[in-house]
């Protein structure tokens, strides 16, 4: 249980306008979370996304009575799954799940994922808005 509540201090500092993402972030577990982006980008993904080069540790994380993923990688994973939200509701779940793995050029190249993982938060906001909200003119 305490780890539940980190997290929802830890989604509380992301500071995301976007209110009906957060608020449903909130409620739902680590585990759900990790549960759905598992569904939606693939267990490898996630573990690189949160942090860590073991590619089953996104599997256990959303077992009931498995581990808990370190706080660290609890932040990036609510994050990612803010974003998969918003991206998913006005472009569709196959794109959003393309904008995590392309090379992103107001991300310096890189792949959001990667931006994530690295703690790129603003940067990668500010990139989801830009998509979202067709400002992207490059």
């Amino acid at each position: 249980m305490e780890a539940f509540a980190e997290l929802r201090e830890m989604e509380d500092s992301l500071e995301d306008p976007d209110e009906t993402a957060a608020a449903s972030t909130t409620a739902l577990s680590i585990r759900e979370i990790t549960r759905r982006l598992n569904a939606a980008l693939g267990g490898t993904l996630v573990a690189a996304l949160a942090g860590t080069k073991d590619t089953s540790a996104p599997r256990t994380w959303a077992k009931e009575g498995g581990p808990q993923p370190r706080p660290a990688a609890m932040k990036r994973l609510a994050f990612a799954y803010e974003q998969w939200q918003k991206i998913a509701a006005v472009e569709g779940e196959q794109v959003a799940r393309l904008w995590f793995i392309g090379a992103n050029p107001l991300l310096s190249n890189d792949t959001p994922a990667n931006a994530i993982r690295d703690g790129s938060f603003d940067e990668v906001r500010r990139a989801v808005h830009a998509l979202i909200d067709d400002a992207f003119s490059g």
